[in-house]
């Protein structure tokens, strides 16, 4: 099974003028086609390659042998989980079940906001910040470049990358001014309420 890069599920203009679209040319153009690139040319010919990319991953997390196959694995996997937790017109308040479980598990949306931006603020170097489900329970995490909630044995609900190459162009070095836009402009709150949703039913 060769990984196809997945197309952008918005516009490439969509979310100006708050990630540009030469942000998204450069992110999902260059760097996430790279990383599918990679990974079909490091599992061609193996065991791996009739794999689940989430079943591969899972498979060869800690396995310093198969350091490029997680790591560009898993790069293609937060990548694509990142665009879906973007929507145009997005960000505010969630709502539902989603906006329940917050108060009740983070403390309430203005901690979780405030938490979540800590998260991503404080990860030294490439990363990823991320709202998972561990053990029927909210939490926010944070992960070391291409680190997922998938090696951890954590439901991913929503993630923002805090790579420089996802914000440098638009926002420099003001990487905390990129995570507080994404989350009040353009979260993907039903993408989590779904995401959380089908976690509750698995």
């Amino acid at each position: 099974m060769t990984l196809e890069l997945p197309p952008l599920p918005f516009d490439q203009k969509a979310l100006e003028p708050h990630i540009s679209a030469n942000t998204l040319s450069f992110h999902h153009g260059k760097h996430h086609a790279a990383y599918v690139t990679n990974y079909n040319n490091l599992v061609k010919d193996t065991p791996l390659a009739g794999k689940s990319l989430e079943d591969v991953i899972k498979e060869v997390a800690g396995d310093s042998a198969k350091v490029g196959v997680f790591n560009n694995g898993a790069q293609v996997w937060n990548h694509t989980f990142f665009w879906n937790s973007l929507t145009p017109n997005g960000g505010g308040k969630p709502t539902g079940e989603l906006a329940s479980k917050i108060d009740a598990d983070l403390g309430g949306y203005d901690k979780f906001i405030a938490d979540f931006k800590t998260a991503g603020t404080t990860q030294f170097g490439s990363g990823w910040a991320w709202l998972v489900l561990d053990k029927g329970k909210l939490a926010i995490t944070k992960t070391a470049n291409a680190d997922t909630p998938l090696a951890h044995g954590q439901t991913a609900l929503f993630t923002i990358d805090v790579w420089e190459h996802a914000y440098y162009l638009d926002y420099q070095n003001r990487r905390p001014d990129f995570i507080s836009v994404v989350l009040e402009k353009l979260a993907n709150w039903d993408f989590v309420a779904k995401n959380l949703a089908g976690a509750k039913n698995k």
